[in-house]
């Protein structure tokens, strides 16, 4: 279990809400609604009198935090020696590219590049410009 909680691993912590924000309010209710065995469409839909961008930021969020967990259930068997590639199946290979280190698509070992992904994405979610805290205040061209 140790390795699963290390976060030079994979594992990251889950983003919260605070309590007795709207934002927390709305991860109730999607987590209720997720829950409950409704069909996704309305599992999804914005609720009457709720800021779009909010019930967004709040969905990638938990999307971010589930696709944690499910990685870091499978990286101990992808390694960079059983996984040397990121590939969607033998027709498809990811290549990362981020114009700091890597400024030209590069081909990387599925690990490197599961870790580079869920740093980037990490970084944009905890960014205040694109998911502010503060209910309301999101930027729509960023959205």
């Amino acid at each position: 279990l140790k390795q699963v909680f290390n976060k030079d691993k994979t594992f990251r912590p889950k983003r919260k809400f605070e309590p007795g924000t709207q934002r927390f309010e709305l991860h109730k209710r999607a987590q209720a609604s997720l829950n409950s065995g409704v069909d996704l469409k309305a599992a999804v839909q914005l609720p009457s009198g709720e800021d779009q961008n909010d019930w967004v930021a709040v969905h990638v969020v938990d999307f971010f935090n589930r696709i944690n967990l499910i990685y870091g259930t499978i990286c101990e068997f992808c390694t960079e020696r059983t996984c040397p590639v990121m590939s969607g199946g033998p027709k498809y290979e990811y290549r990362w590219q981020d114009d700091t280190k890597y400024k030209k698509p590069t081909a990387l070992p599925a690990p490197q590049y599961m870790n580079l992904l869920m740093d980037w994405i990490e970084v944009q979610i905890n960014n205040e410009d694109m998911f502010p805290t503060s209910v309301g205040k999101c930027k729509e061209e960023v959205l």
